[in-house]
């Protein structure tokens, strides 16, 4: 079995939302439940290792919107949220964080040796991201706190806009370029990041503010959770010249499980093949090199495909990726090195 180090999920959410119903979070990750992707029963069955786990503040003004006859969809991007409720949000989901970590859980990792220790101890390591930084404010004055307590990735935007700069809007077919970059503030969290050793995740933003990002920091180029436009042109995927600095910054683009990133048709639809799968991991490492290609599921956070399920059927995945060809040394890069190497050049750790 390949060992998974994923690079994107929303378990905290799911978590955060069940809790409020009155469902102990701590024991739904431990116990294990039906609902959703992630739990430890399932990430065990199915090799998932460890992975950048996401603060994710959601827009309740979202509503996806359906396709045209044509196939065709633009959901309006979600206005931005306002900074104290997504501060307390993001707090409360950060001790969902922390309490499985007490509990033994998952370990919270700071560090790549931390990671590689918490996956031969077969404990889910587990890195806090924030996918979009509304919880931090303009004045950065919360990013140190979050750095202390254990946040080691951000991605400055979601798919709406904020003091930081500006989100792609979910939309087929679409490009990237849909708007302006970074604004002042957001040019400033990059510079904050590079000196604290905080990875950029540029998986939301447009295309202005991706090159805004690669004029400015010292890491290499990630994109969490985002695929190839070429094959599937929605506004979340990623152009070939974007591949192509990914490529020369040796950074890394991990596969998105979601659906409508891996269709041609761009649609919501888990009866969608891994083949889709495939497809898009062969383009990717024909672009950028085998070193800088990697998992990033979006468990917890989008419709996959059905053959793959939940985090139970990772290996489902690796066994289509070794079908196509891609031996064990490829296949351990894909599943976990990559990420290693990149989250240990953004953190500053020694080569």
């Amino acid at each position: 079995m390949q060992a998974v180090f994923d690079g994107h999920n929303d378990v905290l959410l799911r978590l955060w939302q069940h809790a409020r119903g009155g469902t102990d979070p701590i024991a739904e990750f431990i116990e294990g439940t039906d609902k959703g992707h992630i739990d430890v029963p399932r990430a065990k069955a199915g090799g998932l290792a460890g992975g950048l786990c996401a603060i994710y503040i959601p827009s309740g003004d979202l509503v996806l919107r359906m396709p045209d006859r044509n196939g065709h969809y633009v959901t309006p991007l979600s206005e931005p949220l306002d900074r104290l409720p997504s501060l307390v949000m993001a707090i409360e989901l950060a001790d969902i964080a922390m309490r499985l970590d007490r509990a033994g859980a998952w370990r919270l990792c700071r560090s790549t040796g931390e990671i590689r220790r918490a996956m031969a101890d077969g404990i889910f390591a587990a890195v806090l991201h924030m996918e979009g930084c509304e919880a931090i404010g303009p004045d950065l004055a919360a990013l140190e706190t979050f750095h202390a307590a254990g946040l080691r990735s951000l991605g400055p935007v979601w798919s709406r806009h904020n003091v930081f700069g500006h989100g792609v809007p979910f939309a087929y077919p679409s490009s990237p370029d849909t708007g302006p970059g970074l604004t002042e503030a957001g040019f400033e969290l990059v510079r904050a990041c590079n000196r604290l050793g905080i990875l950029i995740d540029l998986a939301h933003i447009t295309e202005k503010g991706f090159w805004d990002v690669a004029e400015t920091t010292d890491q290499p180029l990630v994109a969490s959770h985002s695929n190839a436009h070429v094959l599937t042109p929605v506004a979340r995927n990623l152009t070939d010249r974007q591949l192509d600095a990914i490529r020369e910054s040796r950074g890394l683009v991990g596969l998105n499980y979601a659906t409508t990133m891996l269709r041609a048709d761009g649609q919501e639809n888990a009866a969608t093949p891994l083949s889709d799968m495939v497809r898009h991991v062969d383009y990717m490492v024909e672009r950028v090199g085998i070193d800088c290609v990697a998992l990033g599921s979006d468990f917890d956070g989008a419709t996959i495909p059905e053959e793959i399920a939940d985090a139970a059927g990772n290996q489902k995945l690796v066994a289509a990726l070794r079908s196509a060809g891609y031996g064990d040394g490829e296949l351990t890069r894909i599943c976990r090195e990559n990420w290693l190497r990149v989250l240990g050049e953004a953190w500053h750790e020694a080569a």
